[in-house]
């Protein structure tokens, strides 16, 4: 397997690279812990106590107040019989009767956190904003006025449709920037990016050019290149020009201060757990020792570190209650849904494309059997109805050849679902890891598809009501990680632009709070320390300003993140 194989190389983030091999220097942190007891109250003082809360605890008790004692919940119940084991260090939360629930869990996110720090951002990354053409220019041309002749100008986070010109970015507008620079912008979807001509020319890239398998080089009205690429075929174009150079000291300091950045971000939206695809192992264990790690990371390998674990037997669940090996990083097999380009088998509207499979089904067979092999968990990017059904296809194959119980296959995004497909999910128990807050924020997108593919696209309500857990995946970048505008989204189909879609997939709130807890531990097998607040768990919470419960759906993402609590200490206070 080569990171070629990687939705990281899409992504185009400047995370670090994967380790080159798992050795002890990096591997210390993360020694299995040993099975201890859980304290009880009556054995000791707890150091917390939550009273006069709303307590919901996703294992079906009813409760308003909880004790907390080496970072685990000892007791779950009522206000008096919970304060009456407080002493005199025991520290007391008064909750004044507002909401708590589990942490918030999102399976799916890139955490591109140096990204956010250090690059040219020319969207929001975290909300609805319409930003101008001439806003990315000026902000690239600024950069570009500090950067070498012959040196990548790179922008990320744009929005297609979230643009006041109401039209596409071309390549004359980035040729705008500089004719002395190859000049991108990265779709914040990472399965598109837009360059200018200096790019295409060095590149050797013309109208004439043939498209690569997986991947395609737009055209404009006039059948010239539009500036537009889509999946493999950027790889073409990013191989050529020189990228901005670092030290390894500059490079694991960025990545430090990324981790810790996106980190606080984590804790702010209420995110106790996070599976990160990828990312520098070495400065994730840096920023736990220096303090700074406000989140749990389910960290989900490819590359040198899938290969290195392959090699040395290191089994998904390796590692401790902070830092564990999860799932691979998502293997792609197909495009996206937000930059259509994921793989169905009907056409997209007005055309004869059916999007991009981005590998073949025999190279997906023998990657997929091999990870299953090696007692990895396996994870596959698949948006389509079609890169789903190769995905199932070749997992079913490696579970007949090499047979495991409890393997929980991962299929990222799992939008667009058949009957067929569902059926064939419960049998295998997959995990559908899928796009949360699209269903607010991009609903501008889904007029490209239509009502009638809407409604079996992210299709919450079909999966639960087969008994397939579905668990949140922001896919942060590509979307916001907001884990109550993703609620919203989910109850109510409903976008910032008034538009519904897809009414039939609407789930209930505490449906979507199971989502994004418990089935969001039950995705990484950890459904018996976390997901819900349960005597032994860990003791990972989060206070709210209302209950999302009572108030208005279509104010659920305005509730306010009052505290954000991870193994009993405060990760973050409004």
């Amino acid at each position: 397997m080569t990171n070629q194989r990687s939705r990281r190389d899409f992504m185009g983030l400047t995370m670090a690279g994967a380790v080159g091999a798992l050795t002890p220097s990096w591997l210390g942190a993360l020694r299995q812990p040993a099975s201890r007891p859980v304290p009880t109250a009556r054995a000791i003082d707890p150091d917390l106590v939550v009273i006069n809360a709303k307590v919901y605890t996703m294992d079906g008790v009813r409760a308003d107040a909880f004790a907390v004692s080496q970072h685990r919940f000892v007791a779950v119940g009522t206000t008096a019989a919970v304060k009456a084991m407080a002493g005199a260090r025991t520290r007391v939360i008064d909750a004044g009767g507002l909401t708590v629930v589990p942490g918030f869990i999102d399976t799916h996110n890139h955490a591109g956190g140096s990204t956010l720090l250090y690059e040219v951002l020319v969207g929001n990354p975290f909300d609805v904003e319409f930003v101008s053409i001439e806003s990315i220019v000026d902000k690239l041309r600024a950069r570009a006025r500090e950067t070498p002749a012959g040196t990548w100008v790179s922008g990320y986070f744009h929005d297609d449709t979230k643009l006041t010109d109401k039209r596409q970015l071309t390549r004359q507008d980035l040729d705008r920037v500089s004719t002395e620079h190859p000049v991108v912008v990265r779709h914040r979807g990472g399965h598109t990016a837009f360059y200018n001509s200096r790019a295409f020319e060095w590149a050797k890239v013309t109208k004439d050019t043939v498209n690569p398998a997986g991947g395609t080089f737009d055209k404009d009205a006039t059948g010239e290149l539009s500036g537009r690429v889509t999946d493999r075929a950027m790889n073409v174009l990013n191989a050529v020009g020189t990228r901005p150079q670092f030290s390894d000291a500059e490079r694991a300091r960025r990545d430090r201060d990324g981790i810790a950045h996106m980190s606080k971000q984590f804790a702010r939206y209420g995110l106790t757990t996070v599976h990160h695809e990828g990312g520098d192992l070495a400065a994730m264990q840096d920023v736990r020792a220096r303090g700074d790690l406000r989140h749990r990371i389910n960290y989900e390998a490819s590359g040198a570190v899938l290969e290195g674990m392959i090699a040395s037997g290191i089994r998904s669940g390796f590692g401790d209650d902070w830092i564990r090996f999860g799932a691979t990083s998502e293997h792609t097999v197909d495009g996206s849904f937000s930059e259509r380009t994921m793989a169905m088998s009907v056409p997209y509207a007005g055309t004869d494309y059916r999007g991009n499979v981005t590998e073949s089904q025999d190279t997906l067979d023998a990657w997929v059997a091999r990870v299953h092999r090696a007692g990895i968990q396996v994870n596959c990017h698949a948006n389509g109805d079609v890169a789903i059904d190769m995905y199932l296809t070749a997992f079913e194959r490696a579970q007949r050849q090499f047979p495991r119980a409890d393997a929980r296959p991962k299929i990222t995004h799992c939008t667009l679902v058949t009957d067929d497909l569902v059926r064939r999910m419960k049998a295998l128990d997959a995990i559908p890891s899928m796009f949360t807050t699209y269903a607010y924020y991009n609903t501008d997108k889904f007029p490209f598809y239509g009502e009638s593919l809407m409604q079996r696209s992210m299709a919450f309500r079909t999966l639960l009501d087969a008994g397939v857990r579905a668990a949140a995946g922001s896919d942060f970048s590509p979307g916001p990680f907001a884990p109550l505008m993703g609620m919203q989204g989910m109850v109510t189909r409903t976008g910032w632009d008034g538009t519904s879609w897809g009414l039939n997939q609407r789930i209930s709130v505490s449906e979507a709070l199971r989502v994004n807890t418990l089935h969001g531990a039950y995705a990484a097998h950890e459904e018996s320390i976390k997901g819900s607040i349960t005597v032994g768990k860990l003791a990972d919470f989060v206070m709210l300003s209302d209950d999302p419960h009572t108030v208005k759906p279509d104010v659920i993402k305005d509730i306010a993140i009052v505290r954000t609590v991870v193994g009993g200490e405060t990760m973050y206070e409004a």
